[in-house]
């Protein structure tokens, strides 16, 4: 088992500058290595205070060189909004100078706010999507290649500075569309999926859609990598447990906001926080996921793993206004008792269950 952590890099309102902001993005990766996490996802967002990374790139490329060892992802690149010739280049830069320790997310995007000021139509993203997909694949695998497609064309094309790790970084695909989640597990890609802020019900139906979907592939989704982005936070305090709580909710309200077409602005740039159709109260968020002292999130977490079976945890650690210093130690703490625990149970478990095969083989 895999952890990450997810950091969006959010402000929720001026008392936060976006310089401090990225700061302590740039710190949470740090800490992050500190603590034995294996990788930090990057999140693209542009034009409002949900997210201020307008490039994971840029942001892989830079904490490339103030880490070693920690994996350094897109979670995700919008590949509608991008040229795909300069797309490739920078995917080669970003792989080279982080000595092939780039994890490349891709997604088509949901943001009609943003799409307009790229001067693209959203309703166009899935297509631009695939065939984005076909390229970033052909560009990345052959010294030279070209692609005529139906939005795209490409003449005869060589990317200067090519991938560390080839044929290509690991690819890890998010969407809402089933057929773009079937062809990642046709072409042997991984996957990133979510259950929001919903509990076990959610995280059960979220396996059986996937295991839906492979099955169509003629595949089994236990043969597919995939990561699940979850909120969770260890804590006896109770006032950080629920402004963790709180920011999570603030995330949630602003994302649907904008992927919904109800974000509303006094001032053209900061989103209002409004409840939503889908809006919690903390004691449900709270009852829902990995949240409470380190034996109830340890608990939770392989009550969870044990129903998704997800290769990679991709824990949100940036959320709003949260406190840095408490988050870091959060980080911490996770890296100290948490992943270990987990692990320690999972190999655990992993044997139990081979020897219990090996009996019942021999029976």
């Amino acid at each position: 088992m895999e952890f990450g952590v997810f950091i969006l890099a959010q402000q929720r309102g001026y008392h936060q500058s976006s310089q401090q902001v990225i700061r302590n993005a740039v710190e949470q990766t740090v800490t992050a290595e500190a603590a034995g996490f294996d990788t930090a996802w990057y999140a693209e967002h542009h034009f409002n205070n949900y997210s201020l990374c307008p490039s994971p790139l840029t942001m892989v490329a830079h904490c490339a060189g103030l880490t070693k060892r920690i994996r350094l992802g897109t979670a995700v690149c919008v590949l509608p909004l991008y040229n795909p010739a300069r797309l490739l280049g920078e995917i080669g830069f970003a792989d080279t100078v982080s000595d092939g320790r780039l994890d490349l997310g891709i997604g088509s995007g949901y943001q009609q706010f943003e799409f307009e000021r790229f001067g693209v139509d959203l309703k166009d993203s899935h297509a631009l999507f695939a065939e984005f997909y076909d390229i970033l694949q052909v560009g990345m695998r052959d010294r030279i290649f070209s692609y005529d497609g139906k939005h795209l064309k490409m003449p005869p094309t060589a990317i200067a500075v090519c991938t560390v790790q080839t044929p290509m970084p690991p690819i890890w695909v998010t969407s809402g569309h089933p057929e773009t989640l079937g062809r990642a597990i046709r072409d042997n890609h991984n996957l990133f999926v979510t259950a929001l802020l919903n509990g076990l019900d959610a995280v059960k139906a979220l396996r059986e859609r996937l295991e839906g979907i492979a099955a169509k592939e003629g595949r089994s989704i236990d043969n597919t990598r995939f990561g699940f982005l979850r909120c969770g936070y260890a804590s006896d305090n109770e006032s950080e447990i629920m402004s963790y709580l709180d920011n999570a909710r603030f995330q949630r309200r602003v994302s649907e906001s904008l992927k919904f077409r109800r974000a509303q602005s006094e001032d053209g740039y900061l989103i209002k926080e409004e409840a939503g159709p889908n809006d919690m109260s903390l004691e449900t968020m709270r009852k829902n996921l990995p949240v409470g002292s380190v034996n109830q999130v340890i608990d939770r977490l392989l009550e969870e793993i044990s129903v998704l079976k997800p290769s990679h945890i991709a824990l949100q650690t940036q959320l709003g206004d949260f406190d840095q210093k408490t988050m870091l130690r959060q980080i911490d703490l996770w890296g100290e008792r948490i992943i270990p625990a987990v692990r320690r149970e999972l190999k655990s478990k992993g044997v139990s269950d081979a020897k219990r095969d090996n009996e019942s083989a021999v029976a």
